[in-house]
């Protein structure tokens, strides 16, 4: 009989959380998902995209990742070894072509994730004068997760989507 991993346990359980808000809810919607696995290294990836209902001015991810030595740990039931999964928040925006926005991006999303690495990366499409920088903001938070944590997912993703409306207040701020 298949023993679900860590990473399909947390997996299943925040893709539930996600589509509960947009199916029973309707307070987000799915707009993309990815379930992957490397086979050059045997690593497994997950993630689910949304944006809000009625603003698609920011989409926010929540991604997991496993490796294979998490994995292995976990299978093999390695007493030193502590597997688990990495997760990682984007919030994908597009900015103007100065990127005058990303100093309060960031400001938000430190204040709003104080214990977290914050990083944004900004690209634009050649031959589109860069008229908006596509930007992405992530996340990473320095540990990993395993079951223990899985009562702390929806609070997690409520935090995931207050963020998404303050970015959203802050980029698109009539509603459109």
């Amino acid at each position: 009989m298949f023993d679900p991993s860590i990473f399909d346990n947390l997996k299943v359980a925040v893709e539930n959380l996600v589509y509960d808000l947009d199916n029973l809810d309707g307070a987000v919607r799915v707009t993309g998902r990815d379930d992957r696995m490397e086979m050059s290294v045997m690593s497994r990836e997950f993630a689910i995209r949304f944006v809000r209902s009625g603003n698609e001015a920011v989409t926010a991810e929540i991604g997991l990742a496993a490796s294979l030595a998490d994995l292995a740990a976990e299978l093999l039931e390695q007493k030193e070894a502590q597997p688990g999964c990495t997760i990682r928040i984007r919030f994908y925006m597009e900015v103007g072509p100065q990127g005058e926005e990303c100093a309060v991006i960031q400001s938000l999303l430190e204040q709003r994730w104080p214990e977290q690495s914050v990083s944004q990366t900004l690209s634009w499409r050649y031959g589109d004068e860069a008229k908006r920088l596509s930007n992405t903001a992530e996340i990473r938070f320095d540990r990993k997760i395993d079951e223990e944590q899985m009562e702390d997912l929806p609070g997690l993703l409520e935090h995931v989507v207050r963020t998404l409306d303050e970015l959203t207040a802050l980029l698109d701020p009539k509603g459109r």
